[in-house]
């Protein structure tokens, strides 16, 4: 979908996501990173304008998310996969490489962008850093 013309809803959640102060990012339908803000930039170490728009296998790749048990997650265990698919939110707990200084644990809640249409066009995740002892 890279060039193409992307759905109204989108663009209004990436002008919405620039103006939070909470760690978040945006994906489409088929989960590829779309755009994420100046606080997740922060937590990930370095900036969207460096990184760019990644596929799923991309961003998974590189930001190396894992469970509570430190096991690989893939597309489908994370929460951003049931909220895409079933159109309701989902909350997960994560652990995620950053650029900075190795695993992070973190709370993550993804919130579908449903079109008129009734179907998922893409997610809202947004992360707290969590302060209980499952920070690394």
């Amino acid at each position: 979908m890279e060039g193409a013309q992307r759905p109204l809803e989108l663009i209004l959640a990436r002008n919405f996501l620039t103006s939070v102060t909470t760690p978040a990012v945006l994906v489409d339908g088929e989960g590829t990173l779309l755009f994420y803000n100046e606080a997740a930039a922060a937590l990930l170490g370095r900036s969207f304008e460096e990184a760019g728009q990644m596929r799923a296998d991309e961003w998974i790749r590189a930001f190396a998310p894992v469970d509570e048990e430190g096991e690989p997650l893939e597309l489908d265990g994370i929460n951003l996969a049931g909220a895409l698919k079933s159109d309701r939110p989902a909350h997960s707990e994560i652990r995620i490489r950053t650029a900075s200084d190795g695993y992070r644990a973190l709370e993550a809640a993804a919130l579908p962008i449903v079109a008129a249409q009734g179907k998922a066009s893409g997610a809202i995740i947004m992360f707290w850093t969590r302060t209980d002892n499952g920070e690394t």
